[in-house]
Order: C-alpha cells, then structure tokens, then sequence
C-alpha cells in the first residue's frame, strides 16, 4: 500500500474519532471550564436597569449587582440588620425645632464609579471619576423629575422641596423646549434643586425631612437612592447609536455589565473600580466575608473557615441565560448547566420529601434552601360592609372570628403551594422585628366547634341567617377567573360551608376586582403583601386608616380603628427595642380581637443548588448576594461529565458506515497503484 492510500485513510479516520470525541451538549467553552463563573436561568428579560426606575426582581438581578447602595444588609443576621455600604456609618435621626428631621451622610474616601465612556464629559475627561456627595443629591432630583416616573417618589415627598423641585422643573421645561433640551444636570442646577438635600462637600451631604421618618434608612439601602453619574445619564441618551440609560448602567458596585444582550445572555464581571477591591485594607462592611451570622449559620456551611475574612467578590463572571420555559431550564440544572434553580412543579414531590430535600436529590450533592418571604397573604373583610364589617359591631366581628376558626392554613399550602409557606399569625413575617415565633393567634387554630359556638353567639346558629330562615349569604370576591383559581378559593368557600354559611365566588379580571375594591362592592376577598424593606411598619401600616382602600391606599380591608392608629403612630418613629416591641404587642392584640383578616400563610422560596455553590444564603428580599457566592469549577466539571456522558454507538455506527463507503476508493487506489 502506498503512502498516499495509508495517508488518505489515516485521515479520513482521525477525523471521525475527533467527530466521537466532540459529542457533547456542553453550551459553554471549553475555555471556561476552569473559570469561577456562576451561570443561573432567567425567564423573561429586565424592564429596565434605571436604579430610579427598576423595580422587579427581574430587574434587580442586574441593578443590585452592578449598583453598591449607601447602606446594605448584613447577609447573614436575622432579623435583618443594616450596615453600612457607600456611608462610612449609618445615619441617626437628628430632631429639628420646626419638627423636622435631619440625615447627615458621609461618604467613604477613594470611591468611584466603573470606567465608562461617559466619563469623556467630565472635567476632567477620564475613564473613570470618583463618586462626590453630589451624586446622591442627583439621584433624588432624578426620583422628583416627572421625566423619570420613578414609582417611589411619593415616598420621597417627606423631603423638603421635594415636590417644589419637580413642579419647577415641569413648569420650566413647558415653558422652554430649548431648556428642555439643555444637558441634564443643567436643568437640574436651574431648577434650583431640592431644598432639602444640602450638599456640604465632596463627601458629606445632609437630608432635611418635614416630619420623624425612620424608614427613610431601609430607602437608603435600595438602588433608588443610590450615588448616578448625571454623565452616564447625559451620554447614554439613546442617540447616535449609544444605548440608552435603562439600559447601560453605571454603577459603583462589585460587578459590571459585560455584556447585555436581554434576549439571550446577560453576562456581569467584577467592577475593577469598587472599593472591595480597589481598598481591601480597609476592610469595609460588605467587601469582606462576614464572621458572624446567626445560630445555625456554622453548622450550614456559611460561616466556613475558608471564608471568613476573605476579600469580595469571589467569582470570576456571572452568566444570566434567557429561558423562557420552566422545564427545559430545570432540565440544563439537571445536567449541571445551571448552578441554581427554582422548582418546576411537575418536579416537586420528586425533589422535597416532607419539606426535606429528597434522598435521590441528596445523593446528587445537591443543596436544599429555603427562606421566608417577609411578605403575608390573608383572607381580608371589607371593614365597611354592613354584615362583616364594622357597621355590624358585636355580631359581625363574632361572624369575623368563627369564619377565621373554620380556615386551615397548613392545609391550603399543602394542597396548592407545596407546602411552600408557614401559617400566618399576625401580619408579621419571620425576620421582622416584632415577630414572635410562639405566638399562636386565637382565631388562626382551626376548630370548627369554637367557630359554630360563636356563629351562635352571632345569632347565626348553624350558619342561618334569621332574617331568612336560610344560610348567610356572602360573596368572596376574587380577581382570579382561572380553574385552579376557582379550586383555591373553593377550599375557603367549602370550609364555611360547614360551618352552615352560603359563601359564593365571584370571579371577575383584576381590573373589575379593582373597580369593586374602589366602589365598596366587596365583602371577603384574598390578597397579599410583599415588603418594600424589613421593617414592622411595612406591614403593620397596611391597616392604619388612612391607608384605606376606599382613599386609594393598601388598606384593602378599610380597617378604621382609633386605638390601632395612636399605637402605630407611636411605633412607627420609635427605634427597635423594648418599647416598640410592647406597642406591636398591643396592636397584635386588638388587631386579633377584632380580626379584620384572616391571616393565612407567609410564603417560603425553595431553591435547589448544586453542591459546588457556596455561600448561597437566601435572603428572602430581592436584594443581590453574588458578591458572597462562590462555585468549585473543577467539582462542577466532573459532575458535569459524569452526568452527560455522549451516547457513542451512534457515532462509532456512523464511523463504520463511513469506512465502508471509504473502502470502494482504497480498493481502487490499491488496484491503481499494482
């Protein structure tokens, strides 16, 4: 045989075995197999990246991440605790003579915002700049400025000339479209400003407010009131092929936006310029791995040796990839694609045994966690009805307890939310302060002959209504015209029904629900609550009267109690302590005596991890941890081999087929060459 017929077949054969070798459905590099990179699942893309503007969990995945806040959370204290982040301290209120209050906020030295283009407009032009007090003061112009709509402006109306600003802007820029045009911070700096916020230098800056505010602090630690570059504003206009700002954040944090591709990929990398790592000699709350957490925290790897102490962040990359179906992304976490996911229901009772992670996930090495959600749902009365709600006195808040004894919590979340929630008590979730984990609400433990007893006390006795001589009737209004919807609600409905009453459903669209909450139509409905930050008076203001449904507030129950309203007026400007902690025992008792809700569950996120992610503590709120997390690529990329060995026979069929269609050519060659 010749050279050239041993060299063609030599070839032929040495790429079919690198066809073999190349099997895979590995969606990523080969180069970045080694590489700390954290890859996660999103499934539909962010609305916006304005830190004034974004507002969704969505959203935050990329804004608390590329945004470092003035004040941050302790990631690992429960309750939640404040600590500083940009501020050197956490700001105390100061009591003014005219009853207002003022914030002093100092910045931390040597911060700076990521290298971006933008910073061509500065003075002078550079790659970067450092952050100034002044920053802050145009993010709060922004929160005021019509133009932005930021939904958290009303929140911010307790600044002095707050609103003065942004009705002089408004009325400027309608009167003069050249002024309208003019550079941002122009615009701002000939509106005057906001009274209240006063810069005193590079680093300091004051807030006055017009009335005690204490929560202003949670607003603090929230990207609306984070440190803008009114560059990055200017320059990412959306002109001239340059993105807009929604979407070309610059920020301060520990990671920025690499690459941003909504549809498909989000790719973030650590910020060269956050002052983690620019300053690890100063060993900042948040830029380091904390050495203390709460019980518990030690024995489930979060305080482990290997980290305490170390510098942040850990990872190399942070890679978001668009999948829109529950299932095919559960699937790629499966195959070890994805480092984290959330559990597809088809796939629960497989995954969770009796709220545990199953023994076939936990040979896998994988990881269970789970964290209350600081948010309530409740059955809630319409507080101005005349047969469940006040107008009824005695009788009615008699017919409000028996129908809270006749629901069971625990039984709704088993049967349609995997279990995945623990019984409401008060309107207090775990990790507030003020929640008590023994108490037990009277009226939340089921008992269905306590509950015929005070129907009977009621003058409902067996559930009829005398006037009739047959059952009560209510309506239970709901805003969800599903069949699942209908099953949920039937629970409720079925176990008043034992207790003798005629609770009928009614089913409209959100927007004809809406239309009945703001007309009064309304006797019982369903609804929840997710906090804005972890503080009682985010829960317990949803029943203070002024917040009532009918004048537009959240107080969907219309809940109008004398006594209730003086206590929460104490307890919200008090700071945490003993005596706040007996005024929200007092208001749990009247609210519990006079049951204008029927508490039902406070939510549980269950999320699986692989073994190889560390660090990887819920936090419950939508606040970014991936400063803290870490991944061990080399156990990551021997699971994954192990888990998606290629089927080969196809291929070495194929190979075979291959060198029989080959051997007609080296017969011929053969025969050439004799």
């Amino acid at each position: 045989m010749t050279a050239a017929v041993k060299g063609c077949g030599g070839r032929a054969a040495l790429a079919l075995l690198l066809a073999i070798a190349a099997c895979t459905n590995d969606p990523y590099p080969q180069a970045d197999a080694g590489k700390k990179i954290f890859y996660t699942a999103y499934g539909e893309a962010p609305k916006t990246l304005d830190p004034a503007v974004a507002y969704s969990t969505v959203d935050h995945m990329v804004t608390g991440a590329v945004h470092e806040n003035l004040l941050q959370y302790h990631f690992l204290e429960r309750p939640y605790r404040l600590i500083p982040g940009l501020l050197e301290s956490v700001p105390e209120p100061e009591p003014l003579p005219d009853g207002h209050v003022r914030y002093r906020l100092r910045l931390r030295d040597g911060l700076r915002f990521a290298p971006d283009d933008c910073f061509r407009l500065s003075e002078p032009p550079g790659p970067w700049r450092e952050v100034r007090a002044a920053d802050v003061a145009f993010q709060l112009m922004r929160l005021a400025d019509p133009a932005v709509n930021s939904p958290v402006a009303p929140t911010f109306v307790r600044i002095v000339g707050f609103v003065g600003f942004a009705e002089r802007l408004d009325g400027m820029r309608k009167a003069d479209a050249d002024f309208a045009a003019e550079r941002i911070d122009r615009q701002y700096a000939a509106a005057g400003g906001i009274a209240g916020v006063h810069v005193l230098g590079p680093r300091d800056l004051e807030i006055e407010l017009s009335e005690p505010y204490p929560q202003l602090r949670y607003w603090l630690a929230m990207e609306f009131t984070t440190p803008v570059a009114w560059e990055a504003v200017a320059w990412w206009d959306g002109q001239e092929g340059r993105d807009g700002y929604a979407e070309h954040p610059v920020g301060t944090g520990p990671f920025r936006l690499a690459v941003y591709d909504k549809r498909s990929r989000i790719v973030l990398e650590p910020n060269p310029s956050w002052h983690g790592i620019l300053h690890p000699e100063q060993r900042a709350p948040g830029t380091v791995y904390p050495a203390e957490g709460e019980p518990g925290d030690r024995k489930a790897g979060y305080l482990a040796p290997a980290y305490v102490g170390r510098p942040l962040p850990f990872l190399e990359r942070v890679e978001y990839r668009l999948d829109k179906e529950d299932i095919p992304a559960f699937a790629k976490f499966l195959q070890g694609y994805y480092d984290v996911t959330g559990i597809v229901e088809e796939s629960f009772d497989r995954m969770v045994k009796e709220g545990a992670l199953s023994p076939e996930m936990a040979a896998l090495d994988m990881a269970l966690e789970k964290a209350v959600q600081p948010s309530v749902y409740y059955l809630g009365f319409n507080m101005e009805d005349a047969v469940v709600g006040a107008r009824g006195g005695e009788r009615a808040k008699r017919l409000r307890q028996a129908m809270s004894l006749a629901i069971d919590s625990r039984e709704f979340t088993r049967i349609f939310q995997n279990g995945r929630g623990i019984p409401a008590e008060s309107p207090l979730p775990p990790g507030i302060f003020g929640y008590d984990a023994g108490y037990l609400n009277p009226y939340r433990q089921p008992d269905l002959e306590r509950a015929a007893a005070l129907l009977r006390e009621a003058g409902y006795a067996g559930g009829l209504d005398p006037a009739s001589g047959r059952p009560l009737h209510l309506t239970f209004d709901t805003q969800d015209t599903s069949a699942r919807g209908r099953l949920r609600y039937q629970l409720f409905v079925d176990a008043w029904r034992r207790l003798g009453l005629d609770v009928e459903i009614a089913a409209t669209t959100y927007n004809q629900f809406q239309d009945k909450v703001r007309r009064g139509a309304y006797q019982v409905f369903m609804w929840g609550w997710v906090a804005d930050y972890p503080d009682p008076e985010n829960f317990l203001f949803l029943l203070w009267s002024r917040m009532a449904r009918s004048e537009g507030g959240p107080n969907t129950a219309n809940f109008a109690d004398p006594r209730y309203d003086a206590l929460f007026l104490r307890m919200r400007d008090m700071p945490d302590g003993p005596a706040r902690l007996a005024l929200i025992g007092e208001m749990r008792a009247l609210l519990e005596d006079e049951c204008p809700w029927i508490e039902l569950f406070h939510p549980e996120s269950f999320a699986l991890l692989h073994g190889w992610v560390h660090n990887a503590k819920p936090l419950g709120m939508s606040f970014s941890t991936l400063k803290y997390r870490d991944v061990d690529p080399g156990e990551r990329a021997a699971k994954r081999q192990a888990w998606n060995r290629p089927v080969l026979w196809p291929a070495w069929v194929l190979a075979g087929l291959g060198l029989l269609a080959l051997a007609p050519a080296v017969v011929e060659r053969l025969r050439r060459s004799r």
